[in-house]
């Protein structure tokens, strides 16, 4: 399939080389929490910043078969309004159990190949995030978070995420 069929779809897909990949069901509550709080921090920070936006589920448009779309995006110098075209800075997927090796192997290895400067997987369950920082064309482990602040020095925008404050409302209702 390509991205002309990806468009006539109903319901919520990714496309991976050309296979359509249904990203059902819907995130669970603590899913969507997590990814906006995530926003939120990103888009506070770069309200001054003119050239970059924090965006939330967006389409990122690959090539003609491959269309996926991340939970949330630090991209910069974006000008196309319908999917994003550029690779963005930041990749953020908050991982679920139906699409945890999606996420780890599939996409990881996506957007290791197309540059993205860092990826970051947070797993809700067990309040944790990986971060990859892109070097020499692949991804390494920066280390595991739970309550510490990482700072994404390589962005146009000096981004930093606190996970302290992305997983405190889940530390006080476990």
């Amino acid at each position: 399939y390509t991205y002309d069929d990806y468009v006539q779809w109903d319901g919520d897909w990714e496309l991976i080389d050309g296979i359509p990949l249904a990203m059902s069901p819907a995130p669970t509550r603590k899913h969507q929490s997590i990814a906006g709080k995530i926003f939120n921090l990103i888009e506070n920070q770069i309200e001054e910043c003119p050239f970059c936006e924090a965006l939330y589920e967006v389409d990122y448009k690959i090539g003609e078969d491959t269309v996926l779309r991340p939970d949330v995006v630090l991209t910069c110098g974006e000008t196309n309004e319908a999917y994003l075209t550029k690779t963005p800075e930041i990749v953020v997927e908050v991982i679920s159990k139906a699409t945890a090796r999606r996420d780890e192997e599939y996409k990881f290895s996506i957007y290791e190949k197309e540059q993205v400067h860092y990826y970051v997987l947070v797993y809700p369950d067990d309040l944790i995030a990986k971060v990859y920082k892109l070097e020499n064309r692949k991804f390494y482990l920066e280390g595991r978070f739970d309550r510490e602040t990482y700072r994404f020095e390589e962005t146009k925008c000096g981004v930093t995420l606190d996970f302290e404050r992305v997983f405190k409302k889940f530390r006080r209702s476990s």
